[in-house]
């Protein structure tokens, strides 16, 4: 079973955003299994549930992992429960996670499947670097990561995207592939992206040709230096912080 409500495990980001040594302990072949796990979990979520539902909170710290290693997507306070197959919707109530939510929701509270699939290419670039989607220092200036990863991508130095902590000769073509379905799932425009159908597809489909990416979310947005990034309302800088605007009943 993929998705559960709660479990007492370790969080994802307790290994990935933590020391070298932590971080080394899940190997390349533990995170794309953990990669495989939460999409196929989205995909569920998304179209094979009884009552299809959009999380809107996916990051790393709501992605828990049992002694095996299993992913398991949690934390549903937020989700939005559709009988119907559209899923999507509009709300004047913006809640999620900065760093994680996809343009069209944040800016204008339309969300939809496309919003967790932004999410999940944010959390993907999160697992493959072992970054927070925060600010990266890059020659004098600090980029976010999606900024950082396209810069990357576009110079063909993808390669140094990836966490230190890998050993990556015998998994390249694995992490070019990652790499380029995270960059897909964060497209600026919602259309552009992939459902998570397509995502399981590629993930699982060896020596597939995948599409190109054209520039991320967010790609523009830079700093001179680390000051909280200006999303247009009022947000804390911090990722692992929930945030809610409320409003009255």
């Amino acid at each position: 079973m993929l998705v559960y409500e709660y479990l007492p495990n370790k969080s994802l980001d307790f290994f990935i955003f933590d020391s070298l040594e932590k971080r080394a302990s899940l190997d390349w072949k533990k995170r794309l299994a953990i990669i495989q796990g939460i999409a196929q979990g989205l995909l569920y979520l998304h179209k094979h549930s009884r009552l299809h539902i959009i999380h809107r909170d996916m990051k790393a710290s709501n992605i828990l992992l049992d002694h095996n290693m299993n992913p398991k997507i949690s934390d549903f306070g937020i989700a939005k429960i559709f009988i119907s197959n559209d899923i999507e919707d509009n709300t004047n109530t913006v809640v999620g996670t900065c760093g994680y939510m996809a343009p069209e929701y944040a800016y204008e509270g339309h969300f939809s499947s496309k919003s967790d699939v932004f999410s999940f290419g944010v959390l993907l670039l999160e697992i493959v670097s072992g970054k927070r989607n925060s600010f990266i220092r890059q020659n004098g200036a600090f980029l976010n990561l999606l900024g950082y990863a396209w810069l990357l991508w576009k110079e063909g130095k993808w390669h140094e995207l990836v966490d230190t902590s890998l050993i990556i000769e015998n998994c390249m073509s694995e992490l070019l592939k990652c790499i380029n379905i995270a960059l897909l799932c964060v497209q600026e425009n919602a259309a552009d992206r992939p459902n998570m159908w397509d995502v399981t597809t590629m993930l699982s489909t060896e020596g597939a040709r995948l599409p190109e990416p054209n520039h991320p979310a967010y790609y523009k947005v830079s700093v001179a230096n680390a000051e909280p990034l200006d999303f247009g309302f009022e947000l804390d800088s911090i990722n692992e912080v929930t945030i809610t605007a409320q409003e009255g009943r």
